[in-house]
């Protein structure tokens, strides 16, 4: 169970950078774009097939998944991505792999994608280091995705963490109801809803520039448009500068305009 050593910059952003990050398999994970899933360990059917063809989408998207390993929601979001494009954060040492029921899914992780603990080997869990393990679980992601979560539930304390940390919340929409937690965010205005899976992973490539290649990178430079687009402009401001090129690039299909903003296709 080797130590890291080198420093994440992800992890600035927590309370207290950790002490000590011991990690089993990928470690070049943690330089790929990562979105953080999280929720429920009792999610719906509902939520279950949402979480797994989010967590693929995402996955076949050439970002990494990461979410704290536990039964549920970040069981699914883990093997929806698939072991070799997860990152699962323990809340105990790395070879207890807890918990018990997910001992196989935790094994593949360790041999093709990561596994990532705070605590030395043989620590048992205890209900502070799910709180640890969730505050890393925010950190190493771009955004906090929750599928589904009651007001009172530790993924609302990994909502807590994310604001904190000023990162965007998305969550999955729910009937009146059913997952108050994400409702009531909803309602606060503190997280937009995942109306369309594949528009969403498609305004996270272009409102965060995750997974676009150094080539695509330098071509959109090049261009002052697609690198103002880039920015994920209004389209009232994209219209003031760039008139004419907007309704060419909405036709030609390198922009998406959604919900009053525009976006890179």
């Amino acid at each position: 169970m080797p130590l890291l050593t080198r420093e994440i910059a992800q992890l600035r952003s927590m309370q207290k950078y950790p002490s000590s990050l011991y990690f089993e398999g990928r470690d070049a994970l943690l330089d790929v774009p990562k979105v953080s899933l999280v929720g429920t360990r009792k999610p719906s059917q509902y939520t279950r097939t949402l979480t797994h063809r989010l967590a693929s989408t995402l996955a076949k998207a050439g970002i990494a998944v990461v979410s704290g390993g536990a039964m549920g929601v970040d069981a699914i979001a883990h093997a929806g991505a698939s072991p070799k494009n997860t990152i699962a954060v323990l809340p105990c040492g790395i070879d207890l792999k807890y918990p018990a029921v997910n001992k196989t899914l935790l094994g593949a992780i360790e041999k093709e994608g990561l596994l990532l603990s705070q605590f030395e080997r043989g620590f048992k869990a205890t209900p502070w280091s799910f709180v640890v393990r969730n505050e890393l679980v925010v950190a190493l992601g771009d955004v906090l995705i929750v599928a589904e979560a009651e007001l009172e539930s530790g993924s609302m304390r990994s909502v807590a963490y994310a604001l904190e940390m000023q990162k965007e919340i998305f969550v999955l929409p729910h009937r009146i109801g059913e997952s108050g937690g994400t409702n009531a965010l909803l309602q606060e205005h503190k997280a937009e809803a995942i109306y369309d899976i594949d528009r969403f992973v498609q305004m996270l490539l272009a409102r965060y520039g995750l997974g676009a290649s150094k080539e695509e990178k330098r071509e959109h430079s090049d261009d002052p448009f697609l690198a103002f687009c880039q920015t994920t402009p209004t389209y009232e401001e994209a219209m003031r500068l760039f008139a004419s090129r907007v309704f060419e690039a909405e036709l030609g299909g390198e922009i998406l305009v959604k919900e009053g903003r525009v976006f890179l296709a």
